[in-house]
């Protein structure tokens, strides 16, 4: 017997209305906050902790992750609307009501703290509950329609995980942890403003001082460059506490990002037709690349390096 049409309405409605609460999450960048988490743990372990301790950070992980980008959604409906590339989200489509949307984002956030409160210990559920905190607060309210630094002091808020993945195995925070967060924090500026380059117009027509908005492309790929030469350094000071597996993923994936952003700079300076998202997806590759050779590193056990 076929469906009833009724019953199939409701089904479509509650489908859509599931995937549009998903959707206020943004699920994608989920998945890269989780990939720096694991190996955090592998390296604060120094080899594999147990599986329910990363199920468990993973999932209220990934509830605060999304609890951010929820209250994120709430706060630049206004201007994801008058982006293209953030127009389809669920807010600026008016599939969730912005109240709807605050609660759910607030719930999801208190929930986060309560699981890895319970299942990992209370400083990674502090921690946790920060950078929710710093994303909304300082990020989104403070600094994204204010300055151009926005996305440096902001993107602190995206180094976290390593943090909280490191302090769910130890109980603690020490120097490595610290050290990851620097590469992320020092990663994120070339990364976003390649992908800010791309999507300039987007970011002025939404009245959002992105660097590429308020510089001219030659001082914002001299930056890329800057920043993707400290954060290449900044790699290895992670080196006394892996092996060599780390060291030579550090060392070769350095120097290539390095040289992909000084050939982006030299095309900019010469005026040629440049594509700054190569840039933005290398980035993405190499930092999954980098913490993945952080796990391995962990999880064979070599002996560390000593200096």
């Amino acid at each position: 017997m076929p469906p009833v049409p009724g019953l199939r309405a409701a089904l479509y409605r509650a489908r859509a209305t599931v995937l549009a609460y998903l959707g206020l999450t943004k699920t994608r960048i989920i998945e890269q906050l989780l990939v720096v988490t694991v190996p955090a743990m592998f390296l604060a372990q120094r080899g594999i902790p147990s599986v329910w301790l990363i199920v468990a950070t993973l999932v209220g992980g990934a509830a605060a992750a999304a609890s951010a980008h929820a209250l994120n959604c709430v706060v630049d409906a206004d201007i994801d609307a008058v982006m293209k590339r953030t127009a389809r989200r669920p807010l600026a489509k008016g599939q969730v009501p912005p109240r709807n949307a605050l609660i759910f984002g607030l719930a999801l956030g208190a929930l986060s703290a309560v699981w890895l409160g319970l299942t990992t210990n209370w400083l990674a559920a502090g921690l946790s509950v920060a950078a929710i905190a710093f994303y909304v607060l300082v990020y989104t309210l403070l600094l994204k329609r204010r300055t151009s630094q926005n996305i440096v002091w902001g993107g602190a808020a995206g180094c976290m995980p390593v943090v909280i993945g490191w302090a769910a195995v130890t109980g603690s925070v020490q120097w490595p942890a610290l050290v990851m967060f620097g590469v992320i924090f020092f990663w994120t500026p070339p990364h976003f403003w390649a992908l800010a380059m791309r999507y300039r117009d987007d970011y002025a027509a939404a009245g959002v001082p992105m660097l590429p908005v308020v510089a001219t492309p030659v001082q914002v790929s001299r930056r890329i460059v800057a920043y993707s030469w400290v954060m290449a350094a900044w790699t290895l000071l992670l080196l006394p506490a892996t092996s060599w597996i780390y060291a030579g993923v550090a060392v070769l994936g350095g120097a290539w990002f390095v040289y992909r952003a000084h050939r982006l700079h030299a095309g900019v300076a010469a005026g040629r037709d440049v594509s700054p998202m190569k840039l933005f997806h290398l980035s993405n590759m190499y930092l999954c690349v980098l913490f993945a050779a952080i796990a391995v590193d962990a999880a064979v056990g070599l002996p560390v390096l000593h200096f």
